[in-house]
């Protein structure tokens, strides 16, 4: 897979939500892995023609999983100088916290939250005002589905969302990027080798498994929601503030019915 391939859908959705302007210092979160990686060489390419003058730099969180390879993260290291990316690794104890001393038997969450405080700190003290993140397009799915099984709520990741706590702008230049298509680029890249504990048992996992096993029936199933979830006029939930507004006093309007919902009666 040719990086120049990843461009195009990455610079459709910077330009759709407009994620970057000029004079912007972005922190990629490099965590080793094939996505922050991916984003990282769209990010550090886009830097040399992009119209809107952006800086760079990667900040890696090092989680303290105590066999994770050496070799490996200066790999990383001289990665970021071939890209000509400035580099900061952050050392902490999240994989004490959260197997030793908490012994989380489901991690993931507080992980998340804990390695993206981590995050905003460090790239606030590098004068960063943007975070990118290497969430992509199935990522965006599977949340979707995460949220509405564990959660029973229809939610899942945003392409800007500004924290007013830390005044850092997330950004996911990659949720128009299937999966796919990231591990193929990165085959032959530097990618830091997964050591922890919960990997390929949690959640997550367990989603992405029952999404593959669906597409086998339905080849175009995540094209299908992914456009469900990208373009909001397919949408069709209940409004109850239209409901409201459209219904005369006291009286609340009968829903529209189709011949499908009349069959339910």
């Amino acid at each position: 897979m040719e990086l120049q391939k990843l461009l195009s859908p990455a610079r459709r959705i910077i330009d759709e939500y407009n994620m970057i302007q000029d004079g912007d210092k972005i922190a990629v979160g490099l965590s080793g892995g094939k996505d922050s990686v991916t984003l990282l060489y769209i990010l550090a390419s886009l830097r040399k023609f992009y119209p809107k003058k952006f800086d760079l730099m990667a900040i890696t969180v090092d989680m303290g999983l105590k066999d994770m390879d050496e070799n490996e993260k200066l790999a990383l290291k001289k990665l970021c100088e071939d890209l000509e990316v400035e580099y900061k690794v952050i050392p902490t104890d999240i994989a004490e916290i959260i197997f030793d001393v908490r012994k989380e038997s489901n991690p993931c969450s507080l992980c998340a939250k804990m390695r993206r405080g981590a995050l905003n700190n460090a790239a606030i003290e590098a004068g960063c005002n943007k975070l990118a993140l290497g969430h992509h397009a199935d990522d965006l799915i599977e949340t979707l589905f995460l949220s509405l099984f564990y959660e029973g709520r229809l939610s899942t990741f945003s392409p800007v969302s500004y924290m007013d706590r830390t005044g850092i702008t997330l950004i996911r230049p990659m949720l128009y990027i299937e999966e796919k298509d990231i591990r193929a680029f990165a085959k032959d890249k530097p990618i830091l080798h997964n050591t922890c504990p919960a990997d390929k048992h949690t959640q997550r996992q367990y989603i992405k498994d029952m999404l593959n096993d669906l597409k086998k029936d339905i080849p175009f199933l995540k094209h299908r929601i992914h456009g469900a979830i990208t373009h909001p006029e397919r949408n069709n939930l209940f409004d109850k503030c239209l409901i409201y507004k459209t219904a005369p006093a006291g009286k609340l309007p009968e829903t529209n019915k189709t011949d499908d919902d009349k069959s339910l009666n």
